[in-house]
């Protein structure tokens, strides 16, 4: 199992480095929007969609409100960031609410019961984490933007994972996600706080007028949101009874189980960098 989960992690890798290298802005854009389709076919299932036609409807949404921002937002012109910029901020703001859906599960579970709800939380998460990606990529030094996301988010994973691992015993949502702890949150936030501090002092942010405490606060709250968005998922997993959201990725369970936490943390990173004036 550890060889299968090492082999397709080399193969992510590979194939995101590749196209953050190799491939041109309108071209990341459309795969980066074939993941978002390939994850809204797994999220199919937790609105309880089981047939092929049904779980392709489903998907087949999502490219098409992709391509309706694409041109209503001019996403491929100069001015792509400012026109993003309130629905960034809506979709930062709905994460934000979440954490009240979270903190009261137990009361809510009428909500996350229907099926429609559901199935619009992955439409709306999906399509908004695109969106940020793809406000990303435009920005000086896209590809690295992007990678620096996906770097934070994974920091925020494996320091929660170590610390929870080694000191954990206060569970963060007993009810959603019992192996989650504080301590592992705070040890996921610290690796976040190591990263932006290495980041900031090797890099020649200062040019870009960015300075260690902008880059520290857009650090932890993009990991912050990185949590929300890794409950959000687990929460509606248990509400209809599934272990792993499919099994796209063999050794790794399904791709969503690997998007989550990059759902919840790209439109509060993409907001963030643009408020600190990146």
């Amino acid at each position: 199992m550890l060889r299968q989960r090492v082999i397709t992690a080399l193969i992510l890798a590979g194939a995101l480095i590749a196209t953050l290298v190799f491939a041109p802005y309108p071209a990341q854009a459309m795969l980066f929007s074939l993941v978002a389709a390939a994850g809204a076919w797994e999220w199919a299932a937790l609105v309880g969609s089981k047939g092929v036609l049904s779980r392709v409807f489903y998907a087949a949404i999502i490219l098409l409100l992709c391509g309706a921002l694409w041109v209503s937002l001019s996403l491929n012109g100069a001015d792509a960031a400012l026109h993003a910029r309130p629905w960034l901020a809506i979709a930062a703001l709905l994460w934000s609410a979440m954490l009240v859906g979270l903190k009261y599960y137990s009361a809510g579970r009428g909500i996350w019961g229907h099926a429609w709800v559901r199935a619009l939380m992955g439409w709306l998460m999906l399509t908004a984490t695109w969106l940020a990606v793809t406000v990303c990529l435009t920005l000086i030094n896209g590809p690295f933007v992007v990678f620096l996301l996906i770097l934070t988010v994974a920091s925020a994973d494996i320091g929660a994972y170590f610390a929870g691992r080694h000191f954990g015993q206060h569970a963060l949502a007993a009810e959603i996600s019992p192996a989650k702890t504080w301590e592992g949150f705070w040890g996921g936030m610290l690796c976040v706080a190591l990263l932006a501090t290495l980041i900031w002092q090797n890099l020649p942010l200062s040019q870009l007028h960015l300075g260690w405490g902008s880059l520290m606060v857009l650090g932890l709250a993009t990991a912050g949101a990185s949590v929300v968005g890794d409950l959000t998922v687990s929460l509606l997993k248990r509400e209809v009874g599934l272990k792993d959201s499919g099994s796209l990725l063999p050794g790794h369970g399904g791709l969503m189980d690997r998007l989550d936490s990059i759902c919840g943390a790209a439109p509060v990173f993409a907001l963030g960098l643009l408020l600190i004036g990146y």
